[in-house]
């Protein structure tokens, strides 16, 4: 029936009332506002930059493959068979086995339960292809497993990535997945991506190790340069201490040498080992080094066994902080290259909103001018409702502090058109009931009962098809399939709810009249 009880009136007054509110954030000061939350600008509306960004799996593949060779040799001797030539060359492990054993080897590669070749049943295959060469067996990574590898690779890459720009403080950053082996970055409101730049570009795997007296290069020893690129040493290859080890790192002023630092501390293994490394190598020189670069080798005077240290290298207080940062965040699991970059200016976000604005009162007056034409008071009354529909779906859009870009405009434009249809086709069908029935009150309510399906039909759809996009689409597509998905909902509550609440009103106070639509 069009009767509306007085607590289903205040059920609605009071979420219209909250909407407004909520939505008023929008455009009060922040002292002002309701609560402290709004709709945040896209990339394409407030500016900023974009980052594509490609991970480099080559130094992933060749630790995989490396430590499987570790593995397939002592698997084997603790199997007591017999193997040798082990190699790895070309991104392949190749080994000989003589006739007897061989048989045993392969079948303890394609075994579903292998220890050194796991099986992906998802995938039902193994994480390496084996070829039989005659004397000697060779692995190589299979499609799936190198599918594996790089979508492991890219999650822990992903991760990283978020907490070092999450400490930057970039607001509402948008990071991605794109393929198995990119990530994509917004940085919105960023107009200048310079720092985040430098950060993303390391690695950021930190060691500790000595410094060799061997000045020449030989097993276990290797010649790493400074960062200035021009003095070097001799350092083993033998890792005391690792970028895993630490809890924190933060920047400080070394009171002493009134110089920036950055100090750390150790994980309890690693206290263990930092103690016992610097007891044993007082008077030596600890090399520092960070992405095959050494920062400094300070020379041990005492044993440190507290798990603190802290790391000198001439930093101004914004490198020793972004290091610090980086050391915070961990190392990533391989490097990351810039493929493309784009700089959105603000001038140009600001002439999309503009441009969006202008488009949405067009559309909008058209819309307000048909229906008060064709349905007079009771497209006042539509047009009305289509005005409280827009501050409901921006207080709901505030309400979840989503982001707001150019195709989120277009879905709330193509809202107020789902919200014309329906009531065009309720005032359609009461036009129908209304040459049958002479009792304005049932022709209406019937015209809003039997025009339900055709409405609740055509929203389900689109509401399946928004979530379709948001699923499977991402960026800009997701900004379109949610302010659309939010705005079925809201165009459903205010047709069903704030129009007929006008409607019923209107025709409870000229139910005698002949003819109202």
């Amino acid at each position: 029936m069009l009767y509306f009880s007085k607590l289903r009136i205040i059920f609605v007054s009071l979420i219209t009332l909250c909407c407004i509110l909520i939505a008023s954030n929008n455009i009060l000061n922040p002292d002002q506002r309701f609560f402290g939350k709004k709709i945040n600008l896209g990339l394409d509306l407030q500016g900023g930059s974009y980052l594509l960004l490609e991970i480099d799996n080559t130094p992933v593949i060749d630790q995989k493959l490396q430590n499987t060779t570790t593995l397939i040799r002592t698997y084997f001797k603790d199997k007591n068979i017999r193997i040798g030539n082990l190699s790895l060359d070309n991104q392949k492990i190749k080994f000989e086995v003589d006739e007897k054993s061989k048989q045993l080897v392969l079948e303890t590669f394609s075994d579903e339960n292998s220890e050194i070749n796991p099986y992906y049943p998802r995938f039902k295959s193994h994480q390496f292809d084996v070829e039989d060469l005659g004397n000697f067996i060779e692995l190589s990574f299979s499609r799936q497993g190198l599918v594996k590898l790089k979508t492991s690779s890219q999650d822990q890459a992903l991760e990283i990535v978020r907490r070092r720009i999450d400490e930057v403080g970039t607001n509402e950053p948008n990071i991605l997945k794109r393929g198995n082996d990119r990530v994509l970055v917004e940085l919105p409101g960023l107009d200048d991506p310079m720092r985040i730049k430098s950060l993303l570009g390391k690695t950021a795997n930190l060691s500790f190790r000595f410094v060799s007296n061997n000045n020449q290069d030989s097993f276990g020893v290797e010649l790493l340069k400074y960062e200035n690129d021009i003095d070097e040493d001799y350092v083993s290859k033998r890792i005391i201490l690792s970028g895993d080890n630490l809890l924190d790192a933060q920047p400080r002023m070394n009171n002493q040498t009134n110089e920036t630092v950055v100090s750390f501390t150790l994980d309890r293994v690693g206290a263990k080992r930092f103690g016992k490394a610097t007891s044993t190598g007082i008077g030596k020189q600890l090399a520092i080094v960070l992405d095959g670069k050494i920062i400094s080798a300070p020379i041990i005077q005492d044993t440190i066994a507290s798990g603190n240290g802290q790391i000198s290298g001439g930093f101004t207080f914004q490198s020793a902080t972004d290091l610090a940062l980086l050391l915070r965040s961990g190392a990533l699991p391989a490097p990351l290259n810039i493929i493309e970059e784009r700089t959105v200016g603000p001038d140009l976000g600001q002439d999309s909103i503009n441009a969006g604005m202008f488009a949405l009162i067009i559309g909008f007056l058209l819309v307000i001018v048909f229906m008060f034409v064709k349905y007079k008071i009771f497209g006042l009354i539509t047009n009305i409702t289509l005005i409280v529909n827009l501050i409901l779906l921006l207080g709901i859009l505030t309400l979840f502090e989503a982001t707001l870009t150019l195709p989120g405009i277009a879905g709330i434009i193509l809202t107020v058109g789902m919200a014309v249809d329906a009531n065009v086709l309720i005032f359609e069908r009461i036009k129908e009931e209304s040459k049958n029935e002479k009792n304005n009150i049932i022709a209406f309510d019937s015209g809003y009962s039997k025009s339900r399906t055709a409405i609740l039909d055509a929203n389900i759809t689109t509401l399946l098809a928004a979530i379709i996009l948001f699923f499977m689409g991402s960026g800009p597509i997701k900004g379109f399939s949610v302010t659309l998905g939010v705005g079925i909902f809201t165009t459903l509550f205010s047709v069903y709810f704030i129009a007929r609440l006008f409607t019923s009103l209107y025709v409870s106070k000229n139910k005698d009249k002949e003819r109202l639509i």
